[in-house]
């Protein structure tokens, strides 16, 4: 293990002792205007981070980069200490938007089983499989709704189902896009509250929109416009949040426990 401090050192040599992802002077563009620019960053294994930043700022296109749906134009990106190709059976991912036939009739059930794709070969599935379906949807609280049709369910129904999909792998890590940008506020808040148990037993890295989802929630806070910078919860102020966003922001804030109070929103 390197001596190097996590924000500028060298790639950790021992995957054993790596974090959970690694990010070295990386950049990358489309179509030469860049969505990235020499991001160094490193998510320690066990913990449940958040990516927030304004629109175009790269933070799917961070996420794409550690599940190896992209290459970066320069440096190096390791999960778990590896390439992201050789870490992908370890990998969990609900993206943004998921496109699907309404008219299509697939249930809560097949729609789960559908993250067995990669290890599964064909023929019956087998009771190993079904049980790990169930168990995922019962850790997202939507057990209930495994013979229903995916297409009658409530935007924040499916993001629960969507979410066990990645989960029934039993991934290490689990990358969320977004997840609640399609649910009114108070799904979201029990959506979170839902993964602050799920992270008791993986690492979460999530990109949000809002802010208003990461106080006492998440451990760390990685602010995403082009470039990268990891902050504690504690540390996102309005004044930081000015920075990142570009545009006046105020600083709301809602106890995900309890009563309201304050949170944060841009």
């Amino acid at each position: 293990m390197t001596s190097e401090t996590p924000e500028n050192g060298p790639v950790p040599a021992d995957p054993e002792h790596a974090p959970a992802v690694c990010l070295r002077d990386v950049t990358f563009s489309y179509d030469g205007r860049p969505a990235l620019l020499d991001v160094n960053l490193d998510i320690p294994t066990g913990e449940f981070s958040c990516v927030i930043g304004p629109n175009g700022g790269g933070k799917s296109t961070m996420l794409k980069l550690v599940l190896g749906l992209l290459r970066p134009d320069r440096g190096d990106v390791r999960v778990f200490g590896v390439r992201p190709a050789h870490a992908r059976a370890r990998l969990g991912y609900t993206p943004q938007h998921v496109h699907y036939d309404p008219r299509f009739p697939v249930s809560v059930n097949d729609v789960v089983l559908m993250g067995m794709a990669e290890r599964h070969w064909g023929g019956r599935y087998t009771r190993a499989e079904k049980e790990a379906v169930a168990e995922a949807l019962n850790e997202m609280g939507v057990a209930d709704l495994r013979r229903r049709p995916f297409s009658e369910l409530s935007g924040g129904q499916r993001q629960r189902v969507l979410i066990a999909r990645a989960l029934v792998s039993d991934p290490d890590l689990l990358l969320l896009d977004e997840p609640t940008a399609s649910v009114d506020l108070a799904a979201g808040k029990r959506l979170v509250q839902t993964l602050e148990t799920v992270a008791q037993r993986r690492t979460i890295l999530m990109v949000s929109h809002d802010p208003a989802f990461i106080y006492d929630i998440v451990s760390r806070v990685v602010c995403v416009n082009q470039r990268a910078h990891i902050h504690p919860t504690s540390e996102v102020t309005t004044d930081r949040l000015r920075e990142l966003y570009g545009a006046d922001v105020r600083l709301i804030r809602h106890d995900m426990r309890a009563a309201e109070t304050d949170h944060a929103h841009a």
